[in-house]
């Protein structure tokens, strides 16, 4: 008989252990539909840069048997609980998409609470998202299989040859529309701007998110902004994925 994994097991995936000197972590919060595996190339390209947590939801890969949590603040309660299991270090947020909301959340609960958290956050990432009050409700939740399908297709979000395995698409669906019902019911509630510097990235050519919607992001931190643009799509991060990792291991530098 084996141990049941701790809360800490299951939601968080280190793929390489910390560098021995430092204590910068940086979490990375996946896309709707996306798993913790999808920041493995990240990973191993920033193991000797920080440590590299990505989070992972419930509903999928290992997860699947637990029902997907359909609620943003939600999912933001449930995984700083598990951020403050850990020992004292610096963190920085990277979210992607839905996962940038995510982030975002957990970003205020750890500020909102910052004279109860050991942990010292030093920046936020938001990638390929419109800033929290903006509302595009694309209403995936509402769509049939084949159009839920269809519109992965169009983001370039999940490999087609996937999409065309009809067991990986029954196993996949309930995490799916889990996360797009989280994701397109978030609402923004008003409260101060972020300390922390928020960094955003997003593709030139993302039909999510223009450049002046991303631009919107300045207004939520009263610390440092910066904007960066990059060529493709709404996953461009596996489009420039060298970039990428060169525009992160800057912002953790600088977020030192």
């Amino acid at each position: 008989m084996t141990d049941s994994p701790t809360a800490r097991e299951l939601w968080l995936r280190p793929y390489h252990p910390a560098p021995e000197d430092g204590d910068l972590t940086l979490v990375c919060f996946p896309h709707a539909g996306g798993s913790a595996s999808y920041f493995r190339p990240l990973a191993d390209a920033l193991a000797g840069v920080a440590e590299v947590l990505p989070v992972q939801y419930p509903g999928r890969q290992d997860r699947r048997a637990e029902p997907p949590l359909t609620s943003v603040p939600r999912l933001a309660d449930e995984i700083v609980a598990v951020l403050r299991s850990l020992p004292p270090r610096r963190l920085v947020l990277f979210g992607h998409s839905m996962g940038a909301c995510v982030a975002f959340e957990v970003a205020r609960r750890i500020e909102r609470d910052s004279s109860h958290d050991s942990h010292d956050l030093r920046g936020l990432i938001a990638s390929g998202r419109t800033a929290p009050p903006t509302l595009r409700d694309t209403k995936v939740r509402f769509m049939d299989d084949d159009a839920v399908i269809a519109e992965i297709r169009r983001l370039n979000g999940t490999d087609d040859r996937l999409l065309l395995d009809d067991d990986v698409i029954r196993m996949i669906m309930p995490a799916i529309r889990g996360d797009y019902l989280a994701v397109e019911s978030y609402r923004y509630e008003p409260g101060p701007p972020l300390r922390c510097p928020v960094s955003v990235l997003v593709g030139d050519d993302d039909p999510q998110v223009t450049l002046a919607e991303a631009e919107e992001w300045r207004e939520h931190t009263k610390g440092d902004f910066r904007l960066r643009a990059f060529p493709g799509g709404h996953f461009y991060l596996a489009e420039q994925q060298d970039r990428v990792v060169r525009a992160l291991a800057e912002d953790l530098a600088r977020f030192r």
